[in-house]
């Protein structure tokens, strides 16, 4: 099994799984602020390698995690979007 979450330095990568559902977002919301809360981070990286399935609540917790670092001067980035996953996040 991946290893779902890199800490490096003040950046936090999200290695997220093939589908994000509900289910995956309520723990991605809550090891992300975890984490937020716990260490200086100041920037996320969402990486979408092996996603295929994104539904509403997976852009509720990318939309969620970017306010909450904005409010902390931080930013929110996505990698290795594919095209699908890049139209739901337009």
């Amino acid at each position: 099994m991946q290893e779902m979450y890199k800490l490096e330095g003040t950046v936090l990568t999200v290695v997220l799984p093939q589908d994000v559902d509900h289910p995956v977002t309520d723990l991605v919301r809550r090891e992300t602020d975890h984490i937020i809360n716990q260490n200086y981070i100041r920037k996320i990286v969402f990486d979408f390698t092996h996603t295929e399935f994104m539904d509403s609540s997976g852009i509720g917790v990318i939309m969620g995690r970017y306010q909450k670092l904005r409010l902390l001067g931080g930013s929110v980035a996505a990698t290795h979007v594919s095209d699908r996953i890049w139209r739901i996040l337009q």
